[in-house]
């Protein structure tokens, strides 16, 4: 049985004002009774706490009052913020629940027995502890998610006084945080503990990374931002020129993120493009698509770089519009575009729509799915062992990672959709250079399967085994890639001589000759008129599309001679999988996909442009037929090709979400939108879809003429 004890001395004593005083301004949201039980929680704290003192030497009430202060700035309830200044009080003196539950009732008293059990848990290296604690954490959320609030603001503050502590223990709780607290926050959708916990976790993790990339971002030449300013203004005045309301403010990425980025994608600092970006916020949701196509018509949207989070929010309830364009002087920049509520939302996550009483159906939808995940913790917890769960439970919290085992038993970290290819390759490169297949938990499986969480891979390897161009369709990893294309570029020279042999050849039997009947005298005139050392040379340009088949073989049929009067050719096509790239590229004037009928043309440096054979650039040079070559695709083609809609819709609200879902519900992804109104009351919108094949195309085209605001849907 508890017995309440009495704190030692009931007089008020005299504790610093400042860190109370500031508190109660933040505090301004709440009314003068919950302030004032505000006031005498502190003081109730302050004498609990007054002959303790921190190791910085401070007082120790002003660590409660520092984590009452964070989540006073998320704007959370009375209950919250008394919890906070009392959340070691349990922990550190006589105090007893009983004694919180008469002072200040049951739910504050619930939630600081709550944190006291999480503080209380025995912080030991091994892996069985570690996993044991993180369940406790888990479902001390499903209990009641402030406990996990005051939890998450009381680690932050900790984080920012861990001066105060020796080396050791600076990066044992900072890698903590990283790799528990932080991602917790970020599924809790409260981005500003998130990106606080990972740049101080990042700086004493890790010390002298930290200081190089903010030495590099510090270092940055002033006129990025004289850019930013620029494309802010011009933004500016192409939105009232809309009509819309919006405001603009510009942002950089984290030394985190960008560290981050460098290691997974294998890129210098240098190489980080979007270092900077602009934040618009409009009053809706059709103004952030108004507003998404007034900025695709000011600057180029980089391909592939569109994400449409309205239409399909993140797990955490996280709404906006994300693109990145090339700004002045080709500088990229990400631009998010969002509501207020979506804003809002993103800063404070389960924070910013706070509910924590089930009943209550008042909230939006990404809380739900936060409550739908904390139940689902609850079933998980009744029945897996704690490695188990930890490791279930880490699913959700790193939705882009995938955990899987060596033979030798060590885990290996992969983003969501790898293969067995990128699995390969993040063993060792020579590896993945040799594999043929892979054995997933004993069963033989093809390269580009796609792994999930605890499969145990050993990849099968073979002497003659090397990469080709096609498995960059199902490589997910930096890593896979860029091994893949280095292995290629190193082939690029023997591609090109092996496809230059095959169109002279080609140019060579439409007169009646071919390389084999060819004599070696002849042969070495030419390629001296022609100004080549070696037939490999001559074979090489013409697959790098720098000399034109039909010139080479006129010269090499009749060396010295005129090459006029060359007759009509029937050439034999050419086939193409789209995934050779480096001697084949694709229009974007007709955008072709496999099902249309193409051609393609020598293009100096570049090898083949494919175009559609209805393409307005195939009609203007068709009389330049030397110029042209017939071209067929291969079957199977598992890449996905931008194919160009021009739709005709209604000018109203909401109609372009209307759109985006329509897309989405079919399965493709977005990769460009633009926008432009018309004098009548209609809008055309043109957009750039992600699709294999023109019968997938004509699938997104039915979806999108079901909505009854939309005209006309046509092909670009």
């Amino acid at each position: 049985m508890q017995q309440a004890v009495v704190l030692p001395g009931t007089q008020k004593i005299r504790v610093s004002g400042g860190g109370i005083r500031r508190l109660l301004a933040d505090l301004d949201y709440l009314s003068e009774d919950e302030r004032d039980q505000v006031r005498q929680a502190y003081e109730y704290g302050a004498r609990a706490h007054h002959d303790q003192r921190r190791r910085s030497g401070e007082p120790y009430i002003s660590h409660p009052v520092a984590v009452a202060t964070i989540l006073a700035q998320l704007r959370l309830d009375s209950e919250t913020i008394i919890a906070a200044l009392l959340h070691d009080v349990i922990e550190d003196t006589p105090t007893l629940r009983v004694n919180l539950e008469d002072h200040f009732g049951q739910q504050v008293a619930a939630i600081v027995d709550g944190v006291t059990k999480l503080t209380r848990l025995r912080k030991a290296g091994h892996s069985e502890t570690q996993a044991a604690s993180f369940r406790k954490m888990m479902l001390a959320m499903v209990d009641d998610i402030r406990v996990i609030l005051v939890k998450l603001a009381d680690r932050l503050h900790n984080m920012r006084t861990l001066d105060a502590l020796d080396r050791d223990r600076q990066q044992r709780i900072a890698r903590e945080t990283l790799e528990i607290y932080a991602p917790i926050a970020n599924r809790l959708g409260i981005r500003t503990i998130r990106r606080e916990m990972e740049d101080l976790g990042f700086r004493y993790a890790w010390p002298q990374r930290y200081r190089v990339i903010n030495r590099h971002l510090n270092q940055r030449p002033r006129h990025p931002r004289a850019v930013l300013r620029r494309v802010s203004d011009r933004l500016r005045r192409a939105l009232k020129s809309a009509n819309l309301e919006g405001s603009i403010s510009a942002r950089a990425k984290s030394a985190y993120s960008i560290y981050n980025k460098m290691r997974e994608k294998r890129l210098t600092f240098k190489e980080i493009a979007d270092v900077f970006g602009l934040r618009v916020i409009v009053p809706d949701i059709d103004a952030c698509y108004r507003c998404l196509g007034i900025a695709h018509q000011l600057f180029r949207p980089m391909p592939g770089r569109f994400k449409d989070y309205i239409a399909i929010p993140r797990v955490n309830g996280y709404q906006s519009l994300h693109t990145v364009l090339l700004g002045p002087e080709g500088m990229p920049l990400e631009f998010q575009i969002r509501t207020p509520e979506m804003h809002r939302v993103a800063e404070g996550g389960i924070a910013a729509h706070w509910q924590y009483k089930a009943e209550d159906k008042s909230v939006l939808p990404g809380q739900f799915r936060t409550q739908e995940w904390l139940r689902r913790i609850t079933e998980m917890q009744a029945t897996a062992h704690e490695e188990e769960f930890y490791d279930h439970v880490k699913v959700d919290l790193f939705p882009d990672k995938v955990y899987v085992f060596t033979p030798k038993g060590e885990i290996l970290r992969l983003p969501r959709g790898a293969t067995c290819l990128d699995f390969a390759y993040a063993v060792h490169t020579d590896v993945g250079h040799r594999c043929v297949a892979a054995r997933v938990d004993g069963q033989v499986t093809p390269l580009r399967s796609q792994l999930k969480n605890g499969q145990n891979v050993h990849i099968l390897t073979s002497r003659n085994a090397h990469p080709n161009a096609g498995w960059l369709e199902y490589v997910a990893t930096a890593k896979a890639r860029s091994a893949i294309l280095d292995y290629l570029k190193n082939t690029q020279t023997r591609e090109a001589r092996e496809v230059g042999a095959v169109l002279l050849n080609q140019a060579l039997a439409d007169r009646g000759s071919s390389l084999r009947k060819m004599g070696r005298g002849p042969l070495e005139e030419a390629l001296e008129e022609l100004g080549v050392t070696s037939r490999q040379e001559l074979y090489e340009q013409i697959g790098l599309g720098e000399r034109l088949a039909t010139l080479a073989a006129a010269v090499v049929m009749n060396p010295g001679k005129s090459r006029s009067g060359d007759r009509r050719r029937k050439l034999t096509p050419v086939d193409i999988a789209g995934a050779e790239g480096m001697v084949v590229t694709y229009g974007k004037c007709c955008y072709p996909i496999p099902g249309d009928e193409v051609v393609g043309h020598t293009s100096s440096g570049r090898g083949f442009v494919i175009h559609r054979n209805t393409c307005g650039n195939f009609r203007a040079e068709r009389k330049h037929k030397d110029r042209w070559i017939p071209i067929n695709w291969k079957r199977r083609i598992r890449l996905e090709f931008p194919a160009g809609l021009r739709i005709h819709i209604d000018h109203r609200p909401g109609v372009l979400a209307e759109v985006a879902a329509r897309v989405a519900e079919t399965g493709h992804n977005i990769a460009q939108v633009n926008m432009q109104d018309r004098p009548e009351e209609s809008t055309e919108l043109f957009l750039s879809v992600l699709v294999k094949d023109r019968d997938r195309l004509a699938r997104v085209i039915r979806a999108i003429r079901t909505l009854p605001s939309v005209h006309r849907v046509q092909r670009v």
